[in-house]
This record gives C-alpha cells, sequence and structure tokens, in this order.
C-alpha cells in the first residue's frame, strides 16, 4: 500500500548516527505485522494507522525523526486507537530487537581479543598481581571479556549496567559468572572429611595432620574454582591444635606440616593460572565459646577440651609465621594465606610469638588484624574473609550453618566500588546534589 502524507520527513536518523531516505512503508508493514501477531486488524486499518503516524511527523519542527522517536509515535497511535493488544504485541517487539542489537554489540572479536593478550596490549593483562601472562590467562581473559558483557546486557538491569561502563560504579569481578568470596566451617571439614561432590572421591575424617593439611589445601583449590574472590577458614589454629596434641607432634614436625599447606596453597592451581585466594583467621587464644567444647576426631571424641590446647596452638603459630617470614626458596613472599589475627584483652604481647607475628608485620605487612579491644564484639562474631569483606554476624538477618549456630559458612554475592573522586569533582559546588547522587549509586549498588 502507497501512503503518502503532506509534510512527511524526508529523511530518517537511524540508530548508528547515519541518515537515510525516510520509507513511509516500513512504518506500514510493522504496524500490519503487529496487527496480524494480536489479530485486531488488517492491511486497510494499518493503512489508516500509518498516515495518523505520519500526521503527527509531518506536525513535528523537526524533519528528520530518529528511529526510535518514529516508534514512540507508533505505539501512541496504536494506544489511542484503543489497539491495546497490538501496542503490547508491539512494544514487546521493540524490545526483543533491543535485546538482539545490545546482543551484537557485545559479540567479542575474536581475534582481537586474542592478538590483545598475546601483544600485552589489553590493560587487563597486567589488572590482577595474581594473574600469570600464560595460556590459563589468556583463556581467563578471553572468556571474561564475554562473561562480563553477559551480566552488564542480561543479569543486571539497563541503569546499572550504564552505571559500571560509563564509570560511575565500579563492579568488582564481572568475569566470573559467580558469588564473591565465603567463608567456611573448618570444624565440619575436619570431623566430617571432604565428601559431597556427586561422582567424585570422598574422604573420611583426618585422623592425623598431614591428612587434615591435605583436605585443607583440596578443598581450599576445589572451592576457589567455584567462586571469583577469597575463601576462608576461621579458627584455624583452634582446630587444628588437637592434632598436634593427639599424635605428641614435635615442633619440626608441625613447622614441616605448616609449611607443606602454605607451599600448595601457593601454586597457581586455579583458573587463569592464578594461585588460590585464601584467608586463615588465627585465634592466637582458644575463644570463649570454644573453651569447654570436646574436639570429635576421626568419630572419636577426645579426652581434653580445646580450651586445654594453648601450648599446642602456640606451636602452630610460631610455625605458621615462621614460614610465612622466611619466604620462599629465594626468599619471596608468600602472597597466601593471608593470616588474620584476633587481637582480644588476653592477647600476651609480651611473648615470643607476639614478636615474632609483629616482625613478620614489619618484613611484610602481610596479616590483617582484626581489633577486639575495648569492643563489645567478640571473636565469634566476625568473620574476615578477604580483603574487601568482614562481617558482622551479629547483622545478619539470620544466623547461618555453623553446628554450633556461630554462622561460619557466610560470605558475599559481590562488591561494589562507588566512584566518589568523580562525584567529589562534578558535585564540588553542590552538597545536596552530591549526597543525592551518592544515595542514588549507593541504591544502585
Amino acid at each position: 500500500m502507497d501512503i503518502k502524507q503532506a509534510n512527511s520527513p524526508l529523511s530518517v536518523i537511524k540508530r548508528d548516527g547515519t541518515t537515510v531516505f525516510f520509507d513511509s512503508e516500513k512504518i506500514h508493514l510493522a504496524i500490519l505485522r503487529a496487527g496480524q501477531v494480536s489479530e485486531e486488524f488488517d492491511d486497510n486499518e494499518a493503512g489508516l494507522l500509518t498516515a495518523q503516524v505520519l500526521k503527527v511527523l509531518g506536525h513535528r519542527s523537526d524533519h528528520e525523526p530518529s528511529i526510535e522517536r518514529i516508534q514512540d509515535i507508533v505505539e501512541q497511535v496504536l494506544i489511542s486507537s484503543n489497539f491495546i493488544k497490538t501496542a503490547r504485541s508491539y512494544i514487546a517487539y521493540r524490545e526483543k530487537h533491543k535485546v538482539l542489537r545490545e546482543d551484537k554489540k557485545t559479540l567479542i572479536d575474536v581475534a582481537s581479543s586474542i592478538n590483545e593478550y598475546v601483544d600485552r596490549a589489553d590493560w587487563r593483562v597486567n589488572a590482577n598481581a595474581n594473574q600469570g601472562y600464560s595460556l590459563g590467562g589468556l583463556i581467563l581473559n578471553v572468556s571474561g571479556k564475554v562473561i562480563a558483557n553477559y551480566w552488564l546486557s542480561h543479569v543486571y538491569a539497563p541503569e546499572i549496567g550504564n552505571a559500571h561502563r560509563q564509570g560511575d560504579l565500579h563492579i568488582h569481578d564481572l568475569d566470573m559468572l559467580s558469588g564473591y568470596c565465603a567463608g567456611w566451617s573448618l570444624r565440619v571439614l575436619l570431623r566430617e572429611g571432604l565428601n559431597g561432590i556427586d561422582g567424585r572421591i570422598e574422604a573420611g575424617p583426618p585422623k592425623h595432620l598431614s591428612s587434615a593439611v591435605g583436605q585443607i589445601v583440596n578443598f581450599l583449590g576445589t572451592l576457589q574454582n567455584e567462586w571469583a574472590g577469597a575463601q576462608a577458614f576461621s579458627s584455624f589454629d583452634t582446630y587444628l591444635a588437637p592434632y598436634v596434641r593427639l599424635d605428641s607432634l614435635s615442633y619440626d614436625t608441625v613447622k614441616q606440616q605448616m609449611q607443606e599447606l602454605i607451599y600448595n596453597l601457593n601454586v597457581p592451581s586455579r583458573w587463569g593460572t592464578q594461585t588460590p585466594f585464601t584467608n586463615l583467621t588465627f585465634d592466637w587464644v582458644c575463644p570463649e565459646d570454644l573453651r569447654d567444647q570436646v574436639p570429635m576426631m576421626g568419630n572419636e571424641e577426645m579426652p581434653f577440651t580445646y580450651g586445654e590446647l594453648q601450648v599446642e596452638m602456640d606451636m602452630i603459630n610460631k610455625a605458621y609465621i615462621e614460614v610465612m617470614t622466611e619466604g620462599d626458596a629465594k626468599g619471596r613472599v608468600f602472597t597466601f594465606p593471608i593470616p588474620t589475627y584476633n587481637m582480644t584483652p588476653d592477647f600476651p604481647w609480651e611473648s615470643e610469638n607476639a614478636k615474632r607475628l609483629f616482625n613478620m608485620t614489619a618484613k611484610y605487612g602481610l596479616p590483617y588484624f582484626q581489633n577486639f579491644l575495648n569492643s563489645d564484639l567478640k571473636p565469634n562474631m566476625v568473620r574476615s574473609m578477604c580483603c574487601r569483606l568482614q562481617l558482622d554476624l551479629n547483622e545478619l538477618l539470620k544466623r547461618g550453618n555453623g553446628l554450633f549456630g556461630s554462622a561460619e559458612q557466610t560470605g558475599s554475592l559481590g562488591v561494589v566500588t562507588i566512584n566518589c573522586a568523580r562525584l567529589g569533582r562534578k558535585y564540588r559546588d553542590n552538597k545536596k546534589g552530591l549526597y543525592e547522587q551518592l544515595d542514588e549509586l549507593l541504591f544502585d549498588g
């Protein structure tokens, strides 16, 4: 059907900014297809509706309307003509094709992505200090671009994706379709053994320190492949102390086991040729909630409590600190596991272990310190997960999953950083506007 209207536009602006000749027949066909889908009208009615659209366009001051503006007018004409079902169909059609266009935009140029990595032209090659330049790094780099675009275009709302792309906020670890970090119960692992994965070998509860260390390494290495960020254990020294007591281990043996633990957790065994990102929290002094509890080892109760094992805890802490302070064969610092130490009122400041701890801190700046001095919090209330996250368990809506309700099994879904520097510059003379925009970004985050 040839439909013409006085004052019709001569050209139209496409979505890529180019200008083409205006063709009213394309409007007519789009309306007709929508009417056929809804079964509300035929070709004649589609022609009348197209004429209404052209009439509206003819009264506009701009003579080069955009495609989006023309489609908006089509929607308005359908609704005003009471073809609601067709309008819905047309809106759905527009949205579907919008998604398809976005998909085309997010297609990854394979040759470019690989060459950028091989030539080290992509900033992402050096963005992660824990990731080496390698075949595994190449695979992660290329797949990460695909997954990041999937997050931004298909998971997050458009305004969130736009905020990230425009730099208003930064969503971390978009290259992984997973949660961020997780804290696990070392108590559960030692009581049950490494198990629970269908079709995979299982281990029973470890009966000796060497097998416990092996299961810890395998557990953290395996779970790290399912998460973007750190994997954490709390009360590491407290839960391993019974193995030292049970086998009457010498200090040299304990140090050898800590050396095996640390070396094995620094092997690049994670996707992208990375080392597992791990965090261990050391109580240093047995916490109140564990002092009277009896350890279970190999399904048997021990004839002592955790609170009676301070000597063994001191051996573990001394060994761990010495290995970390010595570094590897070339004296290089061990990146992981990152130790977190609980600073409580009964912390022995003048002990030899304390001196070793602060010497290690002075040499490498390694540990995190969780401050419980002059605080109402206790060690069982806080879980340190990684460099970005600490959880106050009193703030969680649900206390979850620990055997005794201590909520060891906690974590986070993701991390978002607000671009406060840009906010400050943009609203440097508008304090009210700054706080309003900050609130909006925090809500989005």
